[in-house]
């Protein structure tokens, strides 16, 4: 099969074959067909196999007929990252340079004068991320009533990042009978739920099991130190040690980390750049330039640069933390191996990992190998399980001794010489005991019954103070007691024992505010 059998024009050809392609991948196979034919496509692949081809070659040779009106865009196209709308329109550039179309990049970072210069000539092709092309629609800068086709790219990532609302709301402001191409490289149940709400009888085209791992990469597991310097000290040896590394990326799950880790690269002498989410968009992008063309060895990035890169020839990829999701696993070590290429993939893995490298080895349906000694017991480390602190409890007071057992540990549920409590409340308190504890349950509720009714009679009769405020239309007086007084004057009604103090929980010997 070649591209001259898929129905692109000529235009379309001649630039494919300046490209340097000559087959086209799976992906391409099947969708390009389906798209000429204006139906509707839900295609699942991995990264790296071709997806953006897929779209953009079809869209060239339906683009040829007809033209662009002011701020009414033939087609639109989502993306859920700056750095893969301005790849896009790089390939947009690339495949279209016989055609004379006006293609628009919408996102962040730049200023809104120029966007909206473009769209007021005239756009055949919008790229966009969801954000700011909602900026647009509501400043009513931007019509979306002319759209003929509609690309929704990276949907996973776009469900990853918060975007479904956005997508949602913009699928409802293009025309009900537009085209509609949808790539994901998983099927979670939201995005299967989207693709029922608006797609229309789609093709689906699916050239791999979604969320698997091409067999071109290595992938390997090296245990790594539970402490940061430690993880860095093994990144900077397996770095050292890679056999044919030409440029790798390595990532973190913080964009603190990522700076941090890239400052601790640069100390060391390697060449190195870092890209994440707080960077301005000027920075990125020369990043990303200083990285394909490579002046510099090393990329530190986040998720933001995980999805959808067109880097062809990344030799290694490094988790220096373990995803906390499993789908962008794949996603990340999709950098390398690409276009048919090898590649190597090596994951830092410490002892509170084993949960995520467990899900992400159910997840691609394989398990990863270790590279060097496996530990073993390591995954499952932990400082051991904490008995929990009980309300109630015995705790030590500031300037005291604990109170321990035989072994040296402090005793829990003793006094502080070291009884236990329960013998030791019945020896200080016998009254207690025998008053309460020896007689049967029925006895023992008629005698608070009755004890309960004389005290409220007793209160009733007291006399109050000449100067109580307790009176209707007056606030109440705020007193300071606490709960060892309360139970002191309860003890000498032979409720509690004299030395309440050896028994109570530390946390009541606060003192607290109380309404008198």
């Amino acid at each position: 099969m070649s591209f001259a059998n898929l129905g692109l024009s000529e235009k379309v050809l001649d630039a494919v074959a300046s490209a340097g392609y000559t087959a086209p991948t799976p992906i391409q196979e099947q969708a390009i067909p389906h798209v000429l034919a204006h139906r509707d496509v839900l295609g699942i692949a991995q990264t790296g196999t071709g997806k953006t081809a897929a779209f953009v070659l079809p869209m060239l040779t339906k683009l040829e007929q007809g033209r662009a009106r002011a701020r009414m865009p033939r087609t639109l196209i989502l993306e859920p990252t700056r750095e893969l709308a301005a790849q896009v329109e790089e390939s947009f550039i690339k495949y279209g340079k016989n055609h004379k179309l006006n293609v628009a990049l919408l996102i962040g970072g730049v200023s809104f004068g120029n966007q909206d210069t473009k769209l007021t000539r005239g756009v055949d092709v919008l790229i966009a991320t969801p954000g700011r092309l909602l900026d647009h629609t509501e400043r009513g800068g931007l019509l979306l009533t002319g759209v003929e086709l509609l690309v929704i790219d990276e949907a996973d990532r776009m469900l990853d990042m918060g975007f479904i609302p956005d997508i949602e709301r913009i699928c409802k402001l293009v025309p009900f009978t537009r085209q509609t191409l949808f790539f994901t490289a998983t099927m979670p149940p939201e995005i299967r739920r989207i693709t029922e709400q608006f797609l229309h009888n789609p093709m689906k085209v699916e050239v791999t099991r979604a969320a698997s791992t091409v067999d071109t990469i290595t992938q390997g597991l090296v245990k790594a130190g539970r402490e940061p310097h430690d993880k860095r000290e093994v990144l900077r040896r397996l770095i050292r040690q890679a056999e044919g590394l030409k440029n790798a990326i390595i990532f973190c799950n913080r964009k603190r980390e990522v700076a941090t880790l890239y400052r601790s690269l640069l100390r060391h002498k390697f060449s190195v750049v870092a890209l994440h989410g707080d960077m301005d968009q000027s920075s990125r992008m020369a990043a990303l330039d200083q990285f394909r063309k490579n002046e510099v060895t090393l990329l530190v990035a986040s998720d933001v640069a995980a999805r959808g890169l067109d880097i062809p020839d990344v030799s290694h990829v490094f988790n220096f933390d373990v995803p906390h999701h499993a789908d962008d696993y794949v996603h990340r070590i999709g950098r390398t191996g690409r276009a048919g290429r090898s590649g190597t993939a090596l994951t830092l893995v410490t002892g509170a990992d084993s949960k995520a490298v467990a899900a992400i080895e159910k997840l691609i349906g394989r398990t990863i190998e270790w590279h060097g000694n496996p530990p073993a017991d390591d995954l499952a480390e932990d400082d051991g399980p904490r008995e929990p602190v009980r309300m109630g409890s015995r705790m030590p007071r500031r300037g005291r001794g604990q109170a321990q057992d035989g072994e040296g540990r402090p005793a829990r549920g003793r006094s502080r010489d070291g009884q236990p409590r329960d013998r030791q409340e019945s020896r200080e308190a016998p009254e207690l005991g025998q008053e309460r504890g020896n007689q049967p349950r029925a006895a023992q509720d008629r005698g608070n019954q009755e004890r309960g009714t004389q005290e409220r009679g007793n209160r009733d009769k007291a006399p109050r103070p000449a100067d109580d405020s307790r009176r209707p239309g007056r606030g109440k007086r705020d007193a300071t007691v606490t709960p060892l007084e309360t139970a002191r004057r309860r003890a000498s009604r032979d409720e509690a024992p004299d030395d309440i103090e050896n028994w109570l929980p530390a946390f009541l010997l606060r003192p607290v505010r109380v309404k008198a």
